[in-house]
């Protein structure tokens, strides 16, 4: 059991409905595996499930817990800064490839 630290630029999300309603309200929340630290205030950029730049949060809340299923899990609560613009996405998606999500070597 421990605590694994977040990037501090990089939200990414796995699932599609969790990012359609921060997209769509304004506001929204992620659930994690694991126990997680994220950046609490701070403006990270926003990963769609299949890796892609998509916008600007600010982190609200990080809740690490254990739920009732005995699973270790941090839940995290976020606002919408703004959405990316097309070559922002592009740009950001293709460095994050490099830095976080692309092959380790």
């Amino acid at each position: 059991m421990g605590f694994s630290t977040e990037f501090n630029s990089v939200c990414k999300f796995k699932s599609e409905q969790e990012l359609y309603e921060l997209l769509e309200y304004g506001r929204g929340k992620m659930v994690k595996s694991g126990f997680r630290v994220f950046p609490t205030g701070q403006k990270v950029i926003a990963y769609t499930p299949g890796n892609e730049a998509i916008a600007i949060v600010r982190i609200l809340a990080s809740i690490a817990e254990i739920n009732f299923q005995g699973e270790e899990v941090t839940e995290v609560e976020m606002e919408l800064v703004r959405k990316l613009t097309e070559e922002e996405s592009r740009i950001q998606t293709a460095l994050a490839y490099e830095m976080f999500f692309g092959d380790r070597k």
